[in-house]
């Protein structure tokens, strides 16, 4: 009998012991929730109640911001780009216009300085025709008035030379025309020299002051007769010879 009352003895110390751990364990995590020392059980169990939710509600949004805030950046990142693409198509686009527009100036300015330019080139040579026209009229004019106010004779065809001569500032007297005409061809407005030099050379002395073709075109006088037998001009072109080689045909006294 003393052994068993031993044994339900210990089974009961045991008992004891193991429920004042449990106590004690239970009290521990009731003053770590709360700590004050007077809070009920009920205000403990709601406050662990709480800390156990929020947690749980943190962690369940948490993810959900985060996703909307990407969503969020993702979509303002595609919309800047669509943007930045249509500024940079309409840039290009509008570059583009600008060049097109500026070679249309360019080309519209090419043609008006052309019709300009064609335009000048019109406008002088009508001057030109018309300025030739004029001094063709004027020329005619005065060799139809010269011929009408002269005889045609010796006598008319120095004194017409002579007015000529003076007008274009050549030196000659009637007696020193008259002289040599005399002395060279006799009056004849059509002698020829076929036997002397310049016969020989191919180029014979012609007209009233016995002129050579070549002397003729070198000392020709604008507004007489293109024509080495042509009285007048005869007589203008050897008395510019002789000026430009003798001073004035007044110092010719013999062929020259």
């Amino acid at each position: 009998m003393p052994s068993i009352s031993r044994s339900l003895r210990s089974a009961k110390a045991q008992k004891f012991s193991a429920a004042g751990l449990g106590i004690a364990g239970a009290a521990a995590l009731a003053v770590t929730v709360v700590p004050a020392g007077n809070a009920s059980a009920d205000s403990a169990r709601s406050a662990a109640r709480t800390v156990d939710a929020k947690p749980a509600a943190v962690s369940d949004q948490a993810p959900i911001a985060q996703t909307q805030s990407l969503g969020a950046s993702s979509s303002s990142l595609v919309s800047a780009k669509t943007e930045a693409g249509g500024e940079k198509r309409g840039s290009i686009a509008e570059a583009l216009a600008a060049d097109e527009a500026l070679n249309g100036t360019i080309a519209a300015k090419t043609q008006a300085e052309s019709r300009a330019k064609a335009d000048v080139v019109k406008k002088k040579e009508a001057a030109e025709k018309k300025a030739a026209a004029e001094r063709d009229g004027e020329e005619t004019s005065r060799s139809g008035d010269r011929k009408a106010d002269y005889p045609d004779n010796l006598d008319g065809w120095i004194r017409e030379a002579r007015a000529i001569m003076q007008e274009k500032g050549i030196p000659g007297s009637y007696e020193g025309i008259h002289r040599n005409i005399i002395r060279e061809s006799g009056g004849d407005p059509r002698a020829i020299n076929n036997w002397d030099i310049n016969a020989q050379n191919g180029v014979p002395s012609k007209g009233l002051l016995q002129v050579i073709q070549p002397t003729f075109d070198a000392y020709h006088v604008e507004g007489t007769d293109y024509d080495l037998y042509d009285p007048v001009a005869n007589i203008v072109a050897a008395c510019n010879y002789a000026a430009d080689r003798y001073g004035s045909m007044d110092n010719v006294n013999s062929a020259y």
